[in-house]
């Protein structure tokens, strides 16, 4: 009898384990909290066949960057769809969603960069110094301007001249420092917006230098966003005056390349 009491014993224990895992089984992992916004921004300057300079990438790196895009499932987007975001004016990009700008108008962009973008079918924006086009040697014409326009770049502000905003205004009067804040913001926009009869409000900081007087200055003057050279991805603790840009280099290729658009990439500091 003693017997048969511990062998019942023994079976109700048995079957007491699975049926208690059956009642209060381990609690599923919850999906991770939506990250909005993390677009990067990508800073091109200069293309061509080699590397003249830190700011030039060679056009079959520019190519292969564009191929790793489409390849891999990312989406190139206007960067005003990023801007329209960040003001309330439109949804959020896309997962996967990456923006294009070049800094400086190079005659490069012409020659070596406009037929990719038509190649790929990417939008891209140029941050032009008025002082330069149709004059310096290295950039280009109002003609090449409108040409970019007719492919669908969109041409925004790099100032008038690409002043170096902390040299001045160590070597120039306090007067003096505001009236050539003044121009710069001021000249820019209302000669690109004269010459290509575009809507001129997005500025690219010369050399990534700013600070709060310059951003309300800016601001002043009609732009609702600003870019630097802080590298990392557009998210949802930016705002629309600060944008942060990846300035690219030859040497980001690969695997390099890759963790940059992903946002795994090592800092560095690249010197301008």
């Amino acid at each position: 009898m003693k017997y048969r009491i511990l062998l019942l014993i023994l079976a109700v224990a048995l079957l007491a384990v699975p049926g208690a895992q059956a009642v209060t089984p381990a609690k599923p992992a919850q999906p991770a909290a939506g990250q909005g916004v993390n677009v990067p921004i990508l800073l091109y300057h200069r293309f061509g066949p080699t590397v003249a300079d830190g700011m030039t990438i060679k056009t079959s790196v520019f190519e292969e960057h564009l191929k790793y895009l489409r390849d891999n499932g990312y989406t190139v987007i206007p960067l005003r769809k990023l801007v329209d975001y960040y003001l309330k004016k439109g949804p959020a990009p896309a997962p996967k969603s990456v923006v294009i700008v070049e800094d400086d108008a190079h005659k490069s962009v012409y020659s070596d960069m406009l037929p990719l973008a038509k190649k790929y079918n990417v939008p891209v924006t140029v941050f032009v110094y008025p002082s330069a086009i149709s004059n310096a040697k290295y950039a280009m014409t109002w003609e090449q301007l409108k040409t970019l326009q007719k492919n669908g770049f969109d041409i925004q502000s790099h100032t008038f001249w690409h002043p170096n905003f902390k040299r001045d205004k160590k070597k120039m009067a306090p007067a003096e420092f505001e009236k050539s804040v003044q121009t710069q913001l001021k000249k820019s926009k209302a000669k690109l917006e004269e010459k290509l009869g575009t809507k001129v409000d997005l500025l690219a900081w010369p050399f990534g230098i700013y600070d709060d007087y310059l951003l309300k200055r800016a601001a002043e003057a009609g732009y609702v966003a600003t870019f630097t050279i802080e590298a990392h991805h557009a998210g949802p603790n930016d705002v629309a005056m600060k944008l942060p840009r990846y300035l690219l280099i030859n040497a980001d290729q690969g695997k390099s390349f890759a963790r940059i658009v992903e946002g795994t990439a090592p800092k560095r500091n690249v010197v301008y």
